[in-house]
């Protein structure tokens, strides 16, 4: 990859930075092609945005636009990383727990959440990523009452 392609990767993250305020840090490592393929499948048909690109530059992406603000997601940049990001915060934690249910696998991995601004760090914050309510849910919840 020659420095220009760095560079319009970089910009390609700073948007969709920019453009979502969630998204999560996967770890697809040790997943087939199949089953990437598969997981992206179902990424598009939740409109869930899913990207892979090099650890560097997601890091030089983030520090460019607010560097500590997105500090605490530094430490998960390692290894094999795919970004999902999405309108809804809990669609890919949904995506991720069934994924790992249908494939009686650990992968994809949760390295790290960053969601309207708060950042949760960890595989095992999981589960309570997927209990989070979305604004339409809360917003019904009130009037249900």
């Amino acid at each position: 990859m020659n420095k220009e392609q760095k560079q319009e990767v970089i910009d390609l993250l700073k948007e969709k930075f920019s453009q979502y305020t969630n998204f999560y840090i996967t770890d697809t490592e040790s997943l087939t092609v199949g089953q990437v393929t598969a997981l992206r499948r179902t990424c598009f048909d939740k409109k869930v945005e899913m990207k892979v690109a090099k650890n560097t530059l997601i890091r030089k992406a983030l520090e460019s636009l607010d560097n500590e603000k997105y500090a605490g997601v530094y430490d998960s940049l390692q290894n094999v990383t795919a970004l999902m990001f999405s309108e809804s915060p809990k669609d890919p934690a949904l995506i991720i727990s069934s994924f790992r249910k249908e494939g009686n696998s650990e992968r994809p991995a949760l390295k790290a959440a960053f969601l309207n601004g708060e950042i949760f760090v960890g595989d095992n914050q999981l589960t309570a990523l997927t209990k989070i309510k979305t604004k339409n849910e809360m917003i019904a919840e009130v009037i249900g009452l």
